[in-house]
C-alpha cells in the first residue's frame, strides 16, 4: 500500500499522520483499530495475526528489515 492510501485510512481513523514514517504510521493505524502495534516486527517470520490488514506487507517488510541487518 502506497503512503498516500495509509495517510487517507489514517485520517478515517482520525490518527495524525505528521511526519511518521510508513512503519510509525501504520502501527498508529494499528491501535487505532484496536489491534497489536507490530507492523514490521515479525523479525522471525512468523505472525499470528492472522486476520491483520497490514500482514502480507508486513511480513515483506519485516524480511526487508532482516536482511539489511545482515
Amino acid at each position: 500500500m502506497n503512503m498516500k492510501t495509509i495517510r487517507q485510512l489514517a485520517k478515517t481513523l482520525q490518527v495524525d499522520t505528521g511526519q511518521l514514517s510508513k512503519t510509525d504510521l501504520i502501527r498508529k493505524i494499528q491501535l487505532a483499530e484496536g489491534n497489536f502495534d507490530c507492523y514490521g516486527s515479525a523479525s522471525s517470520g512468523d505472525c499470528d495475526q492472522l486476520d491483520c490488514a497490514w500482514r502480507s506487507d508486513c511480513l515483506n517488510e519485516s524480511a526487508v528489515a532482516a536482511t539489511e541487518t545482515e
